[in-house]
């Protein structure tokens, strides 16, 4: 891109063109004219370090009159429409044509050409048939050099005695750390797409930030790293980002971004704070019970004295409702007719994000921009991020569920009655909400009663629609709309969706017709904004209701229900309790085609890294679900095997007698197994379950044993994620029995961990909704749902568990697989040859804990 507004068209007359054309391009643009029998010429130029056209691309001849090239310009077309033109190194300089007649006077078509190139910082001259003369219509923006990054040095910092490696207490050096990193590096000076399978203590996280950091500051561009954890961006923030600036001997500019909705409004606390019913804020979900009064006023304390307001920096964690009330919103942000944007936390962080060479950020953040600039924002301003043509994606294994998860859209009756609350609420005597401060505002507090009727029926409907859905998810937890089951949709389900909707237009209409009301001196009163943010969410919450409705004309979604347990939890999937809710969900099925147009197309690097993007050997299972393979583009990729010594160092333990899951002593087999290998290696065991049902039941059968001999059992769902794994980390002999979350993200070295149990290969429940669509609709392509969807997916999920065990080179353990299909089935052999090569033990279950115990206890 340009670095600096172009100039303006220029006035001058024809000069010289031995002024502003190299002597060998005047030869080759008179040869080419006397070539086309003196007939239009279009060509491409380049300038050299002097500022002459040193280089001449002729791409359209055309007759005495016009040329055809020069329409390229001449309507929506940009010069990435040029062959080989999508970057800084190919976008020409000039554009260049000739006037047969010898007179070098822009015609009107030309003056509309060269305005539109000298947006873009390009030039436009034409010359004479002898190119004697050069009449400049536009002067041509000098561009500034690209920097290509030179591997060998780049690599330099991470072999022996390099400046990172000096930085590093006990470092070695890895040869496929650094070949990652020449791969990477290609993909920068090369403009192209990168896809990087890097094994557990290859050292990702430097092999990308050097090349990153070395092109930033060369090129003075900027490039967004993104992860899909916050761990993740906080190490690279608080050390690794610093650590590279060290070696480098420099400052490079990173900010660390989260969602918007993690920092502080410093208007909407000030609002909160002004409720006269504190206790109010606490919405129908809250898991506490007691005055809130506390808590804020710690957090109106708080956000006197810190620096970023991020809600991580609280040394105290609020509850989500109370959060909520005060956290920044993008449709609830007055921008620059907010009182307190001089002191906005967020609008401080846009200031350093304008200005910064490396973003940090998540993924859902990142998508959340690239959908903006996709539907519309554009590519060369600020939307949620300030832009950007080059992109990291770490964790890139998570892409498709993060993409999915963004593309959906969802409500249930707690989202309803969380913007209900906000409209309008009663506490005793008094009448609190928006609704009571828009019927001040506008004059109309005689409207007051029919928001509150319409409210209250809205809240019915969601009452309604909430109870006949728990029946259609009583047999099972989910629920999806298909043809066969359009009969008892459209008697039980339909009308309460329709009445909903309507309950929530007629309530939209009763608010409308009060904001018409409103002062024009009041028309930026907050609960103006807050109030038409509340409606336009309500709205949303409609047109979901309309999607499920409309089910069967949109193929390209599925819609589906879920019940969640409410406070006193659900026995069984076939019995609800009176608390349960269900959220009713659209769900993209393919959001490949998405990550082409809004990531990999617009953008000239996009670099993929994870620990597990192969199945077989084969990227082809990721690039489909991405939308890589869809975007066309050049793309370059490397497996680079972890340094850690598994051969020696991790036992894979497989019972040759384990039966298959669909045998009937399996949870027996399953709950007395996972006891006994915990108890042989004396606990530092993390057992990993496909469900909730089956971890409860091993939890109760192995619990009291392991317990009587010391070994402390830990069950997900006992405490929060966080505070769990602390438990886990510091009790070094303690078990921790945990499913799907549990299969990534959990780095514990040492004899922290030195058995990891997966009781079942990881695939998917058959009748999950997002699953089943997609099955479908690659058996409809004449794919195999099996073979295309089912096993890769589980394949990368048991990379990801086994990955678990070897966290540093030193580690040492077990890996222990309780699934008899691992060794009777054919397609076991996939997931044998996707993981690294380790001694194994494939004897039947009392041999193999014996040889499971010499290897731990040699």
């Amino acid at each position: 891109m340009p670095l600096a507004i172009s100039p303006p068209l220029s006035d001058t007359k024809p000069m010289q063109a031995s002024k502003r054309f190299s002597a060998k391009c005047i030869d080759q643009l008179r040869s080419e004219i006397a070539d086309s029998r003196g007939n239009e010429v279009f060509a491409l130029g380049y300038l050299d370090d002097q500022g002459l056209v040193s280089r001449l691309e002729v791409r359209a001849r055309g007759n005495k009159e016009a040329v055809l090239a020069l329409q390229l310009w001449s309507g929506d077309a940009d010069f990435t429409d040029i062959p080989d033109a999508g970057d800084l190194s190919h976008t020409p300089d000039v554009l260049i044509h000739n006037h047969p007649n010898g007179f070098l006077v822009p015609s009107d078509e030309d003056l509309t050409i060269a305005g539109r190139a000298a947006e873009d910082g390009t030039g436009f001259f034409i010359v004479d048939n002898q190119v004697g003369k050069v009449y400049v219509v536009a002067e041509p923006l000098r561009r500034r050099k690209r920097v290509m990054l030179d591997a060998d040095i780049i690599c330099a910092a991470l072999e022996a005695g390099g400046s990172i490696a000096r930085r590093l207490e006990a470092y070695e050096s890895r040869p496929s750390q650094l070949d990652l990193m020449r791969l990477i590096i290609r993909g920068f000076n090369e403009d192209c797409m990168v896809a990087a399978e890097a094994g557990t203590g290859v050292g990702k996280s430097f092999a990308y930030l050097l090349p990153a950091m070395r092109y930033a500051l060369g090129n003075e561009e900027r490039i967004v790293i993104s992860t899909a954890t916050i761990n993740l961006q906080q190490q690279l923030y608080d050390k690794d980002i610093p650590l590279v600036n060290g070696a480098l001997r420099t400052k490079i500019k990173a900010v660390l971004i989260k969602g918007r909705g993690n920092y502080l409004c410093r208007r909407r606390l000030a609002d909160a704070l002004r409720e006269t019913e504190l206790t109010d804020l606490w919405s129908v979900d809250d898991p506490e019970d007691g005055d809130p009064t506390g808590p804020l006023e710690r957090i109106a304390a708080w956000a006197e004295t810190t620096a970023a307001g991020s809600r991580s920096d609280l040394s105290f964690l609020p509850a989500e409702s109370l959060w909520s009330r005060v956290c920044s919103e993008a449709d609830l942000c007055m921008g620059m007719r907010c009182a307190e944007r001089e002191r906005c936390f967020v609008l401080a962080l846009r200031k350093e994000a304008a200005d910064a060479r490396i973003l940090v950020v998540n993924h859902h953040l990142l998508f959340a921009d690239l959908a903006a600039r996709a539907e519309g924002a554009g590519y060369d301003s600020t939307v949620v991020l300030p832009p950007y043509t080059r992109v990291i994606m770490d964790e890139a294994h998570t892409m498709e569920s993060a993409a999915t998860s963004f593309f959906s859209k969802e409500f249930s009756r707690l989202s309803v009655y969380r913007q209900l609350g906000r409209l309008y609420r009663r506490r005793r005597a008094s009448r609190l909400g928006l609704l009571v401060r828009l019927a001040v505002l506008s004059r109309k507090e005689d409207a007051l009663d029919d928001g509150a009727e319409a409210v209250q029926l809205v809240r019915d409907a969601a009452d309604a629609l909430n109870e006949a859905a728990l029946g259609f998810c009583r047999n099972e937890w989910s629920f999806r709309l298909t043809p066969a089951g359009e009969g008892s949709i459209t008697a039980a389900l339909t009308p309460l969706l329709a009445d909903l909707r309507k309950k929530i237009a007629v309530l939209a209409g009763i608010i409308r017709d009060m904001l018409e009301t409103v002062p024009e001196d009041s028309a930026d009163d907050p609960t103006v904004w807050e109030i038409k943010a509340v409606t336009r969410r309500l709205e949303a919450i409609g047109s979901v209701c309309a999607s499920f409705i409309e089910y069967r004309e949109r193929p390209a979604e599925v819609m589906w229900m879920e019940r969640h347990a409410g406070r006193g939890g659900s026995a069984t999937a076939g019995q609800a309790a009176g608390s349960d809710w269900v959220s009713f969900t659209a769900t993209p099925i393919d959001v490949a085609p998405s990550l082409k147009e809004a990531l990999f197309e617009p953008n000239k690097t996009v670099i993929c890294v994870s620990a597990t993007l192969t199945v077989n050997n084969s990227f082809t299972y990721w690039e489909s679900r991405c939308g890589l393979k869809l975007a066309g583009r050049q793309a370059l990729s490397g497996q680079f095997p972890s340094p850690f010594p598994y051969a020696q160092a991790v036992l894979l333990a497989v019972p040759s007698d384990a039966p298959l899951p669909e045998q009937g002593n399996y949870r027996a087999f399953v709950d007395r197994a996972a006891a006994r290998l915990a108890e042989t290696a004396n606990g530092s065991a993390l057992i990993l379950f496909t469900s909730y049902e089956a971890l409860r039941s091993a939890f109760a059968a192995s619990a009291p044993l392991l317990e009587e001999q010391g070994i402390r059992c830990l069950k997900q769902g006992d405490d929060d994620r966080g505070r769990l794994l602390r438990t886990f980390l510091e009790d070094q002999s303690s078990v921790l029995f945990a499913t799907h979350s549990f299969w990534e993200g959990v780095d514990a070295p040492g004899d922290t961990l030195r058995l990891v149990i997966l009781c079942r290969l990881p695939f998917r429940t058959p009748n999950e909704p997002v699953f089943q669509a997609r099955c479908e609709a690659l058996e409809a392509k004449g794919g195999s749902s099996f073979m295309e969807l089912s096993l890769p997916e589980a394949v990368m999920k048991f990379k990801q568990g086994f990955g678990r065990l070897m966290r540093r080179s030193s580690d040492h353990g077990v890996v222990a697989v309780l699934d008899g299909r691992l060794l009777h089935k054919r397609y076991g052999q996939h997931f044998l040859r996707s993981i690294p090569k380790t001694k194994t033990s494939f004897a039947e279950f009392g041999n193999l804990l014996k040889e499971m115990e010499r290897f731990l206890y040699p």
